[in-house]
């Protein structure tokens, strides 16, 4: 009987039911990769809440943000500034301000690690690609300091590892870069509500 069963199983494999939170995350981080984007990191001034700069401009927090913006209408410059306002001894000081700046605070890679830990989304760093599933949000330190942030795909190179959608300069992309730079983050999100 076991062996029927088995048979069966090579016949009808057992496909994992897919999550439709990280199915919307991928869905519309990919969509990010079809937008013409120059990489522009220069301060803004935005409307408040759900601002954004220019949809031709972006940095690599901008695919984060824009693609749980379309995935949940999800809002992290409001999410990010209310955290801020309220814990602001929490996050990191890099800039010297002296109060939360709505403008750019939710842009800033390692606020958005600060802000990622205090919601619980953090899982733990390691070596196993099948670790790192479609929608995770990873971040890295470039060169070991130059902070950088993308969302792990649906899509794998042949030994597994997941592709990044990312904008590390030339616009958004999907590529294999999971472990060249020195990954520092590691996060599950899903908005709640």
């Amino acid at each position: 009987m076991r062996l029927v069963f088995l048979s069966l199983l090579l016949l009808f494999p057992v496909v994992a039911q897919a999550d439709s939170a990280a199915e919307a995350i991928v869905s519309s981080a990919r969509e990010r990769t079809l937008a013409d984007v120059t990489y522009d990191p220069k301060y803004v001034k935005l409307t408040y809440p759900g601002g954004d700069v220019p949809a031709n401009t972006g940095v690599c927090t901008d695919v984060v943000i824009r693609t749980f913006r379309n995935a949940f209408n999800f809002d992290f410059q409001r999410a990010v500034h209310e955290d801020m306002r309220a814990n602001f001894k929490s996050y990191p000081n890099h800039w010297g301000l002296k109060s939360p700046d709505r403008n750019i605070d939710h842009r800033r890679v390692p606020n958005l690690e600060v802000f990622l830990k205090r919601q619980g989304a953090a899982v733990p760093l390691t070596d196993n690609a099948e670790d790192y599933l479609p929608g995770d949000i990873v971040s890295w330190r470039l060169g070991g300091r130059i902070s950088h942030i993308g969302i792990v795909s649906d899509k794998k190179t042949v030994d597994g590892t997941p592709l990044v959608i990312h904008n590390i300069g030339a616009g958004p992309v999907e590529e294999n870069i999971l472990w060249i730079p020195e990954m520092t983050g590691h996060f599950r999100f899903k908005p709640k509500g």
